[in-house]
Formats: C-alpha cells, structure tokens, sequence
C-alpha cells in the first residue's frame, strides 16, 4: 500500500507479495548448492549484526541466498539498490556467474543502478535508516511520532556562533527534500554563526509533512479501498508467476531437477 501511495504505477510496473511466488523458495535451495560459505560469510549485513550481539540463525546466514534469489529467479537486468546493499547484489552476480560457469548461460547477471543523491539515507542516530536500529522517520507515521523522531535526530555541542557540520544527520536528511538552490541556501547557514539545531529540525519536520502530504492522503484513500489494493498484488504475482516459471523450467532442466513429463 506504502509504494502505490508514492506512485508505484501497477500498469507498467510488475509489483507483487514475494510469498506468492514460491519459485523463489526453491530457487534459494537450488542456489545455495553451487555457493561457497565463505561468500556469505564475507556479507557486511551479516558480520555487523553479529557485531551488535545477535545471535545467528540459518535464516540470517542464508538472507543473501535469498535476496540474490528475488534477482535472479525473475531475470532482472538493473536493480536500483542503495549503497549499503551494494554488496547483496554483488553476492548475487557473484552465484549467478558461478552458476552458469557449471550449467551455461542460464542466469541473468545483474547491474546496480546506485542514485548519487539517495544511495544511503541516514538514520536519525546517523547510522543507515532502518527499522533495525529504530532510527526511522515514518512517513506515514502519526505525526506526533514523525515529530518526535525528527526533534531527536543526534546533533553535536558545537556553539551556536561556530560553523556546523555539513556530513551531520540533519544536513544530510534535510537536503534529500531541497532544490540545488535551496541545498545552497541551507549549507550558508550551517556554516554561519547562529544557526540553531532545534529550529532546523522544526522547519524539517514541517517541510516533511508538506512534501509528503498528498502521499499520506492517497494512502488513507487507499486504505479505505483494499480491494483494489489487494487486486493489484494478485494480478503482479501472475503477472511474476509467468517470467519465474520460464527461468526455473531452465534452471531445473539444466541441474536435472525437471521431473515434469510434459
């Protein structure tokens, strides 16, 4: 609902609940044969996490296994990714390339298209935004909740007549919703005396309810019209069902898989 509330159109996109394609599951197993662990192993994802203190699984271990699968079972030629998932598509070009090495060229290899402007959107303690780290701005959030996530975005003690940080979280995450013009004017006045950090995060908190006014009201239009929502996602998975078949109709016949005496 979130993405066809920020314009997703279903005409000329293919846009779909991943649990209703079970190809991908068992493109996950059938990959994970021809992957080496110490691949995974190397995943920056996975070794942060164990860094924090959690404790893995084979579900944590296996998720490249299964993002590269998301890829690669539909074919895909250029998948817009941020910079810090730059890595989960080179694992995933990485088996597709072993892949065909073994079986002949059966698999897409896939290209990263990394948008300059937006290749890591920082969180509101100035790591990555995620929900992980509770870092987020909820763009469909309460807005009270928006506003308090906005007014705790960390920023440094410097004084209020010195020059501020340009690489801060709330430059950063200002500067996603200006115009070179206004980027400009906004970057004077972090390197002029008497800029104040509180009133910058009001005038964000005010320019992100504005900017995403018309968003947050298609979706309560849309939240109110499920059925249409929910057409949308069955007529995407058909629509994924058909390219997932063609691919692994080849993938099982080329690993001995394809049993089907049609």
């Amino acid at each position: 609902m979130d993405f066809f509330a920020l314009g997703l159109d279903p005409e000329k996109s293919t846009f779909w609940i991943q649990g209703d394609v079970p190809h991908v599951t068992e493109f996950t197993w059938i990959i994970s044969n021809v992957t080496n662990v110490g691949l995974i192993e190397r995943s920056t994802s996975y070794k942060d996490k164990i860094s924090k203190g959690v404790i893995p699984n084979m579900g944590l271990f296996s998720y490249p296994l299964l993002m590269a699968s998301d890829i690669l079972c539909f074919g895909s030629q250029i998948v817009p990714v941020g910079k810090d998932q730059k890595q989960h598509l080179e694992i995933a070009r990485d088996i597709a390339v072993r892949f065909n090495n073994i079986y002949g060229d059966i698999l897409v290899i896939p290209e990263e298209d990394i948008d300059k402007d937006t290749q890591l959107v920082p969180g509101t303690d100035g790591q990555k935004m995620s929900k992980s780290y509770n870092n987020i701005i909820p763009i469909f959030g309460d807005e009270s909740f928006i506003k308090k996530q906005i007014m705790s975005i960390v920023t440094d003690s410097t004084p209020v007549d010195q020059p501020k940080d340009l690489n801060s979280p709330l430059y950063r995450l200002f500067t996603l919703f200006l115009s070179d013009k206004d980027k400009k004017i906004l970057e004077n006045k972090f390197l002029s005396p008497g800029l104040q950090y509180g009133k910058v995060k009001a005038d964000l908190f005010d320019t992100v309810i504005e900017y995403f006014r018309p968003f947050r009201d298609k979706r309560d239009y849309l939240s109110k019209n499920l059925d249409y929502v929910f057409n949308q996602l069955a007529i995407g998975s058909e629509k994924a069902t058909l390219v997932a078949d063609q691919i692994i109709d080849k993938v099982r016949t080329v690993t001995g898989l394809n049993y089907s005496t049609k």
